[in-house]
């Protein structure tokens, strides 16, 4: 990979953009390779759950804007980027993603992490969805994601007027769940994914991660209930469940050892 670091280490997967000379700027080439990365992590059995942060200073800078005035006009130079990103949505992935936000994320630096799992940011994090200082229109989703993470009345702050958050003030927004100081934030996000990688079951994990997503879109709550029920009787039957109560009856560290690659409950529409 051109623009990405890749470690995989005892479950957990660490991906660094990496274009620190251009603040991480996005481009084409880095969208196919995150998105193919995404993609294929989430079909080992032996990553449990993905890192995302940025070399250097900055998360990501935005679109790369070296192509100038023609910079956004991106319909044939997408097409390879698209069908990746569309197996990468939140709602169809199994693999919980953290980022790791260690320093200025804006545009589709920004709009890019509300549709993974978990935020943190470092104290130097600044954040801003700049796209109508731009001349353009929020993109990644991330219309239908910030109203249900921030609100409508702030979701609708933030994109008319573009203008840049701190990371105290996206932490009380909600955009991001918890700052830590900037040298501890990779070891925090780290210890978040080993805790996940280590106690928790990852059927369950994929099963509680797309439960979420869709229960986002649901209006009707005893079609959320009902949905939810399902996945329940489901997983209660599973040997995993099993596991879990019997390890913590005998004090012993879980062995679960279903694959987050097969089959789930249907949930409805992914």
């Amino acid at each position: 990979m051109n623009t990405l670091k890749l470690d995989v280490e005892t479950g957990v997967a660490l991906i660094t953009l990496n274009r620190p000379e251009r603040l991480n700027a996005y481009t084409v080439e880095m969208g196919v390779e995150l998105f193919r990365a995404l993609h294929e992590l989430d079909l080992r059995d032996d990553v449990r759950a993905i890192v995302v942060t940025g070399e250097g200073r900055a998360f990501c800078a935005g679109a790369d804007l070296e192509a100038g005035g023609d910079t956004f006009a991106r319909e044939r130079a997408w097409a390879a980027a698209r069908e990746l990103e569309e197996k990468t949505r939140p709602w169809r992935m199994k693999t919980p993603v953290i980022a790791a936000i260690n320093g200025p994320a804006v545009g589709i630096g920004a709009t890019l992490p509300l549709g993974w799992d978990i935020r943190i940011a470092s104290d130097r994090a600044k954040i801003g969805f700049v796209f109508v200082r731009r001349g353009i229109c929020p993109e990644a989703g991330s219309t239908w994601i910030l109203p249900r993470l921030v609100g409508a009345a702030r979701a609708s702050e933030l994109l008319l007027t573009g203008r840049i958050l701190g990371a105290e003030e996206a932490e009380r927004y909600g955009l991001v769940s918890r700052v830590v100081p900037h040298d501890e934030l990779l070891a925090t996000a780290r210890a978040m994914a080993r805790e996940i990688a280590d106690l928790c079951a990852p059927v369950s994990v994929a099963l509680t991660k797309q439960l979420l997503w869709q229960q986002l879109a649901e209006t009707d709550p005893d079609r959320a209930k009902e949905r939810e029920d399902t996945c329940f009787e489901w997983i209660g039957k599973q040997t995993d469940a099993r596991e879990g109560v019997e390890s913590f009856l005998e004090k012993r560290a879980p062995q679960f050892r279903m694959s987050k690659s097969g089959p789930l409950p249907p949930l409805g529409r992914s």
